[in-house]
């Protein structure tokens, strides 16, 4: 016999993982439905033609592409055989997983554009497939967790952002977190002050590892990608920046005098923290950093990083602003800004930290244990009641033991158990055992309802 296996990066998630993503899935959506973000879901299978092309190519490589249905071969000749599998894929497979939930959004909006109020505010939660090697924290199926906003560029959206992410957070129970913001703009200004304009591609990859490696090597990466040490010189002032966000803009704005652009980036970011002041958040958790460079192929305006402090674990959210989102679709011009949460991340966060509530592990907060038919009858009208109340019920399906029945209550962390038995038939008095604290009391069943819905 077959010893049963799922396919290398992918997860069971058993009850007890599932209550907790889904008190966490539940705290983010309902954060993203209080900033006016709607759902969305898009098919977990995308034409491959919608897909090629996105991701660059390895983004390519790490596709999933399903065999079109039936005899996918029919037709084929042997030199088609012979061709290498940018050629081939074409003819045997038509479709594929979606890689993540950018582009299907993208092909969404264009598809529904004259339908869709603009801006549009959409959130999507929905697992994703990428042909990776699995490795720890790295899987083939995960979930991601997606806002975005398109069709318009007003740094307000910027500003909700940094409070989604906040609140977010915070609803969570993660309260020692940062949100590192820098801009595209402020890459590009730093590349031409420094003597090497086009080339920032290369200093931002080499930066972003400055809280890594730490400085000796991040020269040392520089040298070794053609930066001359008159360049590198003119980038001391990065090493240096203050922590206080006004101290930073003044440098910054000194710094990057001479370009254009970079100043426009500085300018957007002063909005940005502006804003963010003026809708009142308390304390904060926001930081300039120059050196952040992520999706450096797309983003073109603000870019987010959020780390959780005090765990070793990598970055638990990005995003960024992008003007060009549907381009590729052939409706350009359509600016955007998002984030996404990395739902696996936080969880490990959570568990780290505890921060998971107990109580929301409880799937059954009362059973009711029947020791006969005849107190069957009594039982099943009570289940009823429980339910009409919102209060999560059930009982006990076979004719078992008293200690089998508390057991299985134990089990499943069932708060609350009611014993049905001859006396309590013939009094009328239901008894209410508290499984936390050995309690017992006698109730009526319309007593016992009130109870446990406190």
């Amino acid at each position: 016999m077959q010893k049963p296996s799922v396919p290398r990066g992918t997860r069971d998630f058993g009850p007890e993982q599932m209550s907790k993503r889904l008190f966490l899935l539940d705290t983010i959506r309902q954060t993203f439905r209080r900033y006016g973000f709607q759902p969305l879901e898009t098919p977990a299978l995308e034409n491959l033609s919608v897909l090629m092309g996105k991701y660059g190519e390895e983004g390519d490589q790490l596709l999933f592409k399903i065999l079109n249905s039936g005899d996918f071969s029919q037709g084929l000749t042997e030199a088609d055989w012979q061709e290498n599998a940018r050629k081939l894929t074409p003819k045997i497979a038509e479709k594929g997983l979606r890689y993540d939930l950018t582009v299907p959004f993208a092909r969404y909006v264009v598809m529904n554009r004259h339908a869709l109020a603009m801006p549009f505010k959409r959130y999507q939660i929905q697992p994703v497939w990428r042909a990776d090697r699995p490795q720890k924290g790295r899987y083939r199926e995960f979930v991601q967790c997606d806002a975005d906003v398109v069709g318009t560029d007003s740094l307000l959206c910027e500003a909700e952002i940094v409070l989604m992410l906040h609140e977010s957070l915070r609803n969570l129970g993660i309260q020692d977190f940062t949100v590192k913001i820098n801009n595209r703009k402020i890459l590009t200004g730093l590349a031409e002050v420094v003597g090497a304009a086009g080339q920032e591609a290369a200093l931002a990859v080499a930066i972003d590892k400055l809280d890594k490696i730490g400085k000796e090597k991040v020269v040392e990466e520089l040298k070794q990608r053609g930066f001359s040490d008159e360049s590198i010189e003119k980038l001391d002032p990065m090493f240096q920046f203050p922590d206080e966000a006004q101290a930073a803009f003044a440098q910054l704005k000194n710094w990057l005098a001479a370009s254009e652009v970079g100043l426009k980036g500085v300018t957007e970011l002063e909005e940005v923290w502006a804003l963010v002041a003026q809708y009142g958040l308390t304390d904060a958790r926001i930081q300039l950093d120059v050196t952040l460079a992520r999706g450096l192929s797309y983003y073109t305006g603000a870019i987010f990083e959020v780390k959780a402090n005090g765990v070793q674990i990598g970055s638990i959210s990005g995003g960024g602003r992008y003007d060009n989102l549907t381009g590729a679709f052939g409706m350009p011009g359509l600016s955007g800004v998002g984030i996404s949460l990395g739902v696996d991340r936080i969880y490990d966060v959570m568990e780290e930290l505890k921060l998971f509530p107990e109580t929301g592990l409880q799937s059954t907060r009362v059973l009711v244990v029947h020791l006969d038919a005849e107190a069957r009858s009594v039982g099943l009208p009570l289940l009823s009641q429980l339910r009409a109340r919102n209060i999560a019920a059930e009982a006990y399906p076979d004719t078992a033991k008293v200690k089998k029945q508390l057991d299985y209550a134990n089990a499943k962390q069932i708060p609350y158990v009611v014993l049905i038995g001859s006396e309590e038939l013939q009094t009328g008095l239901l008894a209410l055992k508290n499984m936390v604290t050995g309690e017992q009391e006698k109730l009526t069943a319309s007593q016992l309802v009130e109870k446990v819905s406190i």
